[in-house]
């Protein structure tokens, strides 16, 4: 496979052209990653913002409400995790438990916390516990 990549001038906007003699699941993912959307809108009282999902340390869900954590704010998002948890890169966002996602981007690193459950510290500090059902995922995720 050959990739080629052309920066067009400031003026231009991005495209993207993808020339291939037969369509597989490798090339549908890299088109649907394509497609997908880098904001995230979010609500701080009557305010809405497009939030970038590289700002995103984790998303969570508390008495039916869902919250998008940042390094320096908490957003209301009116979207149930399972939505959100489909519009986002699956790449970057990784289930923890029934309540939470995680971008894994923000992880710093991963240790074993008992009972069969992980621990994922983030690089602001906080420590997320990965429930023991997502843990094999994790595993294969990090290659241990």
């Amino acid at each position: 496979m050959k990739i080629v990549i052309k920066q067009p001038a400031e003026e231009a906007g991005d495209k993207v052209t993808i020339e291939v003699k037969q369509m597989t699941s490798k090339i549908l993912r890299a088109i649907e990653i394509l497609n997908q959307s880098d904001d995230l809108t979010v609500y701080l009282g009557n305010k809405v913002f497009l939030l970038p999902t590289s700002n995103v340390l984790y998303i969570e869900t508390v008495d039916s409400k869902t919250y998008v954590y940042t390094k320096d704010e908490v957003y209301l998002n009116r979207l149930k995790l399972s939505e959100i948890e489909k519009l986002l890169d699956k790449g970057d966002f990784f289930r923890v438990s029934k309540q939470m996602l995680i971008n894994l981007q923000k992880v710093e690193n991963i240790s074993p916390a008992g009972e069969g459950r992980f621990k994922a510290e983030l690089f602001n500090g906080e420590a997320i516990v990965v429930s023991r059902q997502f843990v094999p995922k994790l595993k294969e995720i990090y290659g241990i």
